[in-house]
């Protein structure tokens, strides 16, 4: 920062703010996984879904955010929608919400769900599928998230599927039908709680640029 930037506290204030950084300390190998989760399912079309877990402030959103900013030019080609399902009113708006960012019109009833399962098996690109704070689709029956999860798995389907939430248990307690299909099955990604150690290099690294 130029020395004209403010005194050192305010540019320490800036240098620590919670926007997504250049590279995430500690999350390497997390990193990695969610980037190769992405070439081989997107880039290699192949349908699939991938459930991230792990306590609030642990970085997976900011993980899954440079991951998709990293890989925005190869991404171009397909759909990419991110939803915060924090933001829905309730689990099933996410079948309007998600058919108003794909440009479909939106139909009421049975016939929304179906619509949707009829463009994700069409020709056309592959559409992945971002939905943040995932738990919030949790509903009597559990109908809304095994929809989205069994789409992936739909004949020809096109759909990648990346869910996140704070629940480590999630599909294991809300989506036990799924085992009984292993393709079906997310692949489940974990960020644990970071060490001190990983603290302290984060908090070295960002001052480091004051």
């Amino acid at each position: 920062l130029p020395p004209h930037a403010g005194t050192c506290y305010q540019q320490a204030k800036q240098v620590l703010h919670t926007a997504v950084p250049d590279r995430l300390q500690g999350r390497e190998r997390e990193t990695g996984i969610l980037r190769q989760f992405l070439r081989e399912h997107v880039l290699g079309r192949r349908p699939g879904s991938l459930y991230v877990s792990g306590a609030p402030g642990t970085g997976k959103t900011a993980c899954l955010s440079r991951v998709l900013l990293d890989c925005k030019d190869e991404l171009a080609k397909s759909r990419t929608v991110v939803l915060n399902c924090m933001a829905l009113g309730n689990p099933n708006s996410v079948f309007p919400t998600l058919a108003q960012h794909l440009g479909l019109p939106v139909a009421t009833g049975r016939e929304r769900v179906r619509s949707l399962e009829k463009h994700l098996m069409a020709q056309g690109p592959m559409v992945l599928l971002v939905l943040d704070e995932l738990d919030q689709l949790e509903s009597k029956g559990q109908d809304v998230l095994y929809t989205l999860f069994e789409w992936p798995q739909l004949p020809g389907s096109r759909l990648v599927l990346v869910g996140l939430a704070n629940a480590l248990d999630l599909t294991d307690r809300s989506l036990a039908r799924l085992a009984a299909h292993p393709a079906g099955s997310p692949q489940l990604l974990h960020f644990p709680p970071y060490t001190k150690e990983q603290l302290a290099r984060i908090l070295q690294e960002r001052l480091g640029q004051v």
